[in-house]
């Protein structure tokens, strides 16, 4: 290629080509191919027939019907007999040209319209209360016309958790999207069925959930991006001695990271924020009902569970109903009358069991009081009874006796006396 453009420029110059030719130690023939050609030489290896050629126009026949069919299956049903690996490096060529094209648009999010939500699971692991270490999930909303992100670590991906995480971010961003976009997440639903309480909360909250059809990343690819960034920019160097720790350095990060310019929309997020939140819905005046919440009788063994951790309670209602409600940090057992009878911070670790030794004593009081022996009691209790119950029983009361009497006569007893 150097010796091509070298060739032309010279000639150009005023060189004669026989001069050139000398110069340069190349024949004239190829001075005049390099002057006749407008663009550089290029090696081109002339097409020639090879093994394959008789089998491609059926394997295009079998691609065209089926673009996804593995080469070894379209290898047995061409008949192909030689090297599968010169048959799949050309099944490999060809199959693009018959593969469907999906394309994607590029998407215009107007101000107040939606919120891209995800889960994004952090490159390391967080301790938990029993000395446990284990990868957490982070629920993700980022606001789709202003960028504006907001993320908060929970305890698992049940729907119970998911949506106590968008209620608090969404109570940190102070007004509801009108659109929430979530991918195919099993604890927001599947096919077409929102798992339970995801209708009841989308319409306390008066808003849409949109759940995209599989292999649609790019449909929420604004909030796919932020979980890039937040590898990239927020995990580095970072160590975290526990879930609310990692909250908390996560939160400080996010206030600097709002207040960045976003390359694809030439501002800062927080910049955006008013316009966008102006166009969205206000919080519901009534919260929507999140979290875990059972009804259950309380055992012997009194223990609730949540999640995966047993919590104790108070044994005097062994036997009793009672209504138990879980967030991400607190764990609360009611009575039916609304008293409660059991208070915990909620474990993220997975098995635990919870005792307030208030409980534990209570437990050994009754214990005791259940095993004391009962004293006798007299064979000769409640075989007395008054003579009166007698008269009320046969109607021979005061006003009784007076009927009597004005009939002439007394169907009954004196007052005192013993019936036979």
């Amino acid at each position: 290629m150097e010796d091509w453009a070298l060739i032309r420029r010279l000639v150009a110059d005023g060189v004669p080509q026989r001069q050139v030719a000398k110069d340069l130690g190349v024949g004239r023939s190829t001075v005049a191919r390099a002057l006749a050609s407008d663009r550089p030489p290029k090696y081109e290896r002339p097409a020639v027939s090879t093994s394959f050629t008789r089998f491609e126009p059926l394997v295009r026949q079998l691609l065209a019907a089926t673009p996804d069919m593995p080469a070894t299956v379209l290898a047995e049903r061409v008949g192909w007999t030689g090297s599968i690996t010169w048959f799949r490096d050309n099944v490999r060529r060809l199959r693009p040209e018959h593969r469907p094209v999906d394309p994607a648009d590029r998407l215009t999010w107007l101000p107040g319209d939606a919120a891209q939500c995800d889960l994004w699971f952090p490159p390391r692991k967080v301790p938990l209360e029993d000395g446990s270490r284990v990868l957490l999930p982070v629920m993700v909303i980022t606001a789709a016309h202003s960028r504006f992100m907001l993320a908060r670590m929970i305890p698992t991906r049940h729907t119970q958790d998911l949506l106590l995480g968008m209620w608090l971010l969404l109570q940190a961003l102070g007004r509801v999207p009108r659109r929430l976009v979530w991918d195919n997440e099993s604890g927001i639903g599947r096919g077409k069925r929102h798992a339970d309480g995801v209708g009841a909360f989308t319409g306390t909250l008066a808003t849409t959930l949109v759940r995209l059809k599989p292999y649609d990343p790019e449909s929420k690819g604004v909030v796919e991006r932020r979980n890039q960034f937040f590898e990239t920019s927020f995990m580095p160097g970072r160590e975290f001695a526990s879930p609310a720790d990692f909250n908390a350095q996560l939160s400080d990060w996010l206030t600097r990271a709002n207040a960045r310019i976003v390359r694809t929309i030439k501002a800062r997020p927080v910049d955006r924020l008013e316009a966008d939140r102006a166009a969205m819905l206000p919080l519901p005046p009534v919260a929507p009902a999140v979290g875990w919440v059972n009804r259950v009788r309380l055992g012997r063994d009194y223990y609730v569970r949540v999640d995966s951790s047993d919590y104790s309670v108070d044994p005097a209602v062994i036997g009793r109903f009672v209504d138990v409600h879980a967030d991400l940090q607190r764990v609360t057992v009611l009575r039916h009358d609304g008293r409660v009878v059991a208070a915990h911070d909620r474990v993220w670790a997975r098995g635990m069991t919870i005792t307030d030794p208030a409980h534990v004593a209570a437990a050994k009081t009754l214990r005791q009081q259940f095993q004391r022996p009962r004293a006798a009691a007299d064979p000769q209790d409640g075989l007395v009874r008054s003579l009166t119950d007698y008269d009320r029983a046969f109607g021979l009361t005061d006003a009784g006796l007076v009927a009597g009497s004005l009939g002439g006569a007394v169907n009954g007893p004196v007052d005192g006396e013993e019936v036979a």
